[in-house]
């Protein structure tokens, strides 16, 4: 083993201590990375970066959609478009056994829709829905367990931040990551609906039906759902059709979300000081994330630490499908420890050499050994699979940030009932991992079908 792969590891294990002490991920990326890239090429290397690195990586143009997206959310949060969707959803499911629950998770999709993150969904929807669900008579573990569940839908559904900075990492096209995201973020909302279905089946007391409203109830209710429609559907059917990219698609989602806030009363000058202060918080928080990132990345290339993982794992023996797997299985134990972005950015540079090498190289064809799958078809596909496992991350015990979101709100619920409530969604989704894994085409074939 060479000296500068001894470093990397010992890097490494550094970045690992220093997560665990709770340090910031971005500082601790930042400190491992300029001390790593010190240590192998000396001072002045690594001053020289600095010089030009943070341009570099902040001047990226897929990059600018992302505080756009993250403004669109902030703005639907303080416009009211919950509390809409909310209504519409149980408007049309609250009358069945467990349907107020359902309609949840419905109201979850639109929003992360006009979202784009977990912890924004979980947070707005648990806000909204929670009191609805105590007045009806929910249990607590059923009521909390929904909402977690539901918040991860923010992450996958489009637009989604987090499937911006995979693309921008691997290089491929945001569009049609938005186009691949949609059918298994479908597929969710589905199996979260029929697991609610089932568990009140068992446990009829659960979840009790609500009452039906009257026709002039159902058509005010269901007439509060057209914004959101109007608002997807020009900004993610304006991508989809190619009318524009994601960052003016975002741009008008930002528009149209403001204009609606403000005809509603909603939205008034201290919201949209609010929504911009909160937007450029959280950017810089993601941007200096990135910086982190590329350090990092550039330390552990230095050191040979992905280019040995790759090659190790390509002559381990081991099947391709097995070594997804256990790439799958690392992700959702470190789902558990940090956030979705933050580990998209530390885990990704390491996992896709790895499986492009797995698939035969980087000018693999679509007939040849591996997954069976071209380059860029393995990009599409892992990328949707990585992202399930990281919503896995965001429920499961013992650190799921959305359980921890839902339990600070539900005070009366022990956080060990939100984790049994939970448990259910969790099994719906080891189901549908394994139904992408074992069916590719079910993620490729929007993006084939619109993209032609």
């Amino acid at each position: 083993m060479t000296q500068p792969l001894l470093i990397g590891l010992a890097g490494l294990g550094v970045l690992v201590f220093l997560i665990a002490i709770r340090m910031p991920i971005a500082y601790a990326m930042i400190l491992v990375g300029g001390v790593g890239v010190t240590l192998l090429n000396g001072p002045a290397i690594f001053m020289s970066q600095l010089k030009t690195l943070a341009y570099g990586q902040f001047s990226v143009y897929d990059l600018s959609v992302v505080p756009m997206f993250v403004l669109m959310g902030a703005l639907a949060t303080r416009a009211g478009l919950s509390q809409d969707l909310f209504r519409a959803a149980n408007a049309w499911l609250g009358w069945l056994r467990g349907g107020t629950a359902m309609a949840a998770i419905a109201a979850c999709a639109g929003f992360g829709s006009v979202c784009g993150s977990s912890l924004a969904t979980a947070s707005t929807m648990g806000r909204v829905a929670l009191p609805e669900l105590a007045r009806y008579r929910y249990s607590g573990a059923l009521a909390t367990g929904t909402l977690a569940a539901g918040g991860v839908l923010g992450i996958l559904i489009p637009p989604s931040v987090v499937l911006v900075i995979y693309a921008v990492i691997v290089e491929a096209n945001i569009v049609t990551m938005f186009m691949a995201a949609l059918v298994p973020g479908l597929i969710a909302v589905v199996f979260f609906i029929m697991t609610i279905a089932i568990y009140v089946l068992l446990r009829p007391d659960a979840g009790p039906r609500g009452s039906a409203g009257d026709r002039a109830e159902f058509l005010a209710a269901t007439k509060g759902i057209v914004p959101v429609l109007v608002i997807f559907g020009l900004v993610i059917g304006g991508i989809y059709a190619g009318l524009y990219n994601p960052t003016p698609a975002a741009a008008v989602g930002v528009f149209l979300v403001a204009v609606f806030g403000f005809f509603r009363g909603k939205l008034d000058r201290a919201g949209v000081t609010g929504s911009l202060l909160e937007t450029a918080g959280t950017t810089g928080m993601i941007y200096l994330i990135l910086l982190g990132a590329e350090m990092l990345k550039i330390f552990m290339s230095r050191a040979g630490v992905p280019q040995a993982t790759a090659e190790w794992m390509a002559h381990s023996g081991l099947a391709p499908m097995t070594i997804l797997l256990l790439l799958l299985l690392a992700l959702v134990v470190l789902g558990c420890l940090m956030d979705s972005l933050s580990m998209i950015l530390l885990v990704i540079p390491f996992f896709w050499p790895v499986l492009v090498e797995v698939n035969g190289g980087l000018y693999q064809t679509a007939d040849a050994a591996g997954f069976g799958l071209s380059t860029e078809d393995l990009k599409i596909w892992f990328g949707i699979l990585a992202l399930i496992v990281v919503e896995l991350g965001l429920i499961t015990p013992p650190v799921g940030m959305n359980v921890f979101v839902i339990s600070s709100m539900a005070k009366d619920t022990p956080m060990s009932e939100t984790f049994k409530g939970v448990m259910p969604f969790f099994a719906a989704e080891l189901v549908r991992v394994a139904l992408l894994v074992a069916f590719p085409m079910i993620t490729l074939w929007l993006p084939k079908v619109l993209g032609g």
